[in-house]
């Protein structure tokens, strides 16, 4: 995935907006004002950092040896992942899909109406005691280093 692809695959998250706190060279992508994906767009290689089921995220990073602990954010929730073609688009645009989703997961319920956000449709026996929908994602392939 190029730097392009990667804008505007993030962009096409309903709701998602591209901000520069931290100078123009970093690209922050949110939703309702909270951060969903960081990226440096014009940096070689290309990384982008993605919020992460903490177990999930530790499966990632035994898998793939370009997922690794997010730089400078908190390494329990958010991978840093470098984009050299090693792993598939696909499971990049599942990456930013799912830490889009952790973040939406956590807005108010208006809000999540407002996005149009109901892409899980949990039990009661699913939802962790805040009712919101639990976040469960199996990924099918997974390739060791």
């Amino acid at each position: 995935m190029n730097a392009r692809a990667l804008r505007q695959w993030c962009l096409a998250q309903s709701g998602a907006v591209e901000d520069f706190p931290f100078g123009p060279d970093h690209s922050v992508f949110k939703v309702a004002g909270k951060m969903f994906a960081l990226t440096a767009l014009r940096r070689t290689p290309l990384e982008v950092s993605l919020k992460c089921e903490p177990d999930l995220a530790l499966q990632l990073r035994d898998s793939y040896a370009v997922i690794r602990p997010g730089y400078h954010l908190n390494k329990r929730h958010w991978n840093t992942v470098t984009l050299d073609r090693s792993i598939p688009d696909q499971l990049v645009r599942d990456l930013i899909e799912d830490s889009y989703d952790l973040v939406v997961s956590g807005l108010p319920k208006r809000t999540r109406e407002q996005l149009g956000w109901n892409r899980w449709q949990a039990t009661p026996a699913e939802c962790p005691d805040d009712g919101r929908p639990a976040l469960k994602r199996e990924w099918q392939t997974v390739r060791k280093r």
